[in-house]
């Protein structure tokens, strides 16, 4: 379709400056029930500094695909790199930070020491960590809760939590898997608010998740809007919006006929099948 031509022009154009670069990539899992395809012929470069929004219906390969970049699953096809190497040999490198859509803390670690986990896997020194940890709890607005336990913070503050510990060892790109979707609309605002101006500060690259257009819309840089099983990449589309977005930008003209080619994109999509 024309909108996967344009997608493809759009990838190769930064091709040169890729943080994750997929070609042709297939994954297809064997069950007892036969095999399921879950990703088919998906081509994408991601460049350093986009923040990318997969966005499908559910069973497409949004979370597949991340967890291919994250060395989570193997492809069956074609070819991935991440910073230029093997999804493994990243994984090695600590390339990458990974959220997960629950915020996966241990309750009888308090918030500190729940981000200081991957550290002192890592080998850091004591004196390290709390530095590390008190940088990252003050990038997620969370300075003064390192003391407090999971249960005393709400949900909205146990992800932030969530990503601080994925950005604690400074990894250069940050995979995020649909980390806002169980939160209420009004606390979800505010945490893409603040996503962006993490965003903003860091300069991190970031491949996000989600099932929610004006989320998609919101956030990126980048769509890539995906159809149902066998996942495949029905349009790439570059937000014309400024990097700094308030919320009321959802509101304009703009935002607004960027959400309209998601909405049909995923509608060709369902047609394809």
């Amino acid at each position: 379709m024309a909108t996967g031509t344009a997608g493809a022009e759009t990838s190769s154009a930064v091709s040169n400056t890729s943080v994750i670069s997929a070609v042709n990539l297939d994954l297809t899992f064997q069950t007892n029930d036969g095999p399921v395809h879950a990703l088919k012929d998906v081509s994408l470069d991601i460049a350093k500094g986009d923040f990318v929004s997969f966005i499908g219906p559910s069973g497409c390969g949004k979370t597949t695909f991340l967890r291919v970049m994250a060395d989570l699953e193997q492809p069956t096809g074609g070819t991935i790199t991440v910073n230029g190497v093997s999804p493994d040999a990243a994984r090695e490198a600590r390339a990458y930070g990974y959220v997960f859509q629950a915020a996966g803390l241990y309750p009888w670690r308090t918030i500190g020491k729940n981000i200081s986990l991957p550290l002192e896997i890592m080998g850091y020194s004591k004196a390290d960590q709390a530095e590390r940890v008190t940088r990252v709890l003050e990038l997620v607005e969370l300075a003064g809760f390192e003391k407090k336990f999971p249960w005393q913070l709400s949900g909205g503050m146990q992800q932030r939590a969530s990503i601080a510990r994925a950005l604690a060892f400074d990894a250069d790109i940050l995979l995020m898997d649909e980390p806002f979707g169980a939160l209420d609309e009004i606390v979800r605002d505010h945490l893409n608010e603040q996503l962006l101006q993490l965003w903003d500060r860091t300069g991190k690259t970031i491949a996000f998740v989600t099932h929610s257009i004006p989320e998609a819309v919101y956030l990126s840089t980048k769509i890539v809007v995906m159809s149902p099983r066998p996942g495949r990449i029905t349009d790439i589309i570059d937000s014309p919006l400024p990097r700094e977005r308030p919320l009321d930008i959802r509101e304009s003209p703009e935002f607004l006929e960027v959400a309209h080619r998601v909405r049909e994109g995923l509608r060709a999509g369902h047609g394809d099948v």
